[in-house]
């Protein structure tokens, strides 16, 4: 874990701090590449954080929300205390066990589904997670199969 302080500043309506240079080659060397998100974790002002490091306008960037710092956008210019590192733990998706039941079920989908870009992984099981009834989950199920089969629509997408 490296630490450094920053004071915080904002882009647009998004505060950040910005990550000094050896430290964000440790975090590079950590993660194995210097390109695309980083995952990193740490702590700001004492406080636990999992975020992602992002390059934006060609500097490098850890974007503070409200649960990493109270109040984040009305602190700009204050200095904060920020320990880094790596994150090597995958980004935590929602579960569906109902979704990991049909794909179990269709090899053929499961095969599709495993295809698809993390991303929109995610935005399948996401999607069917936050459903509340069970009437609404199953004849949604029906769909996401049906649109991992190239069926029909799902979620607003084409078949994948």
């Amino acid at each position: 874990m490296q630490t450094f302080t920053a004071p915080l500043e904002l882009i647009g309506i998004n505060p950040f701090v910005q990550i000094p240079a050896e430290i964000l080659a440790k975090v590079f060397e950590q993660a194995g590449r210097s390109k695309g998100p980083v995952r990193v974790c740490g702590t700001v002002n004492g406080r636990t954080y999992q975020q992602t490091l992002v390059r934006y306008a060609g500097q490098w960037r850890l974007y503070v929300n409200l649960t990493m710092l109270d109040h984040s956008p009305r602190r700009i210019g204050e200095v904060l205390v920020v320990a880094v590192a790596f994150n090597p733990s995958a980004p935590s998706a929602l579960a569906c066990p109902a979704l990991e039941r049909a794909l179990a079920e269709t090899p053929e989908a499961r095969r599709i589904f495993d295809r698809l870009p993390p991303s929109r992984q995610v935005e399948v099981v996401r999607y069917l997670a936050r459903l509340k009834t069970e009437a609404s989950l199953t004849r949604n199920l029906d769909l996401a199969i049906g649109f991992l089969l190239g069926k029909n629509r799902f979620v607003g997408r084409d078949r994948p």
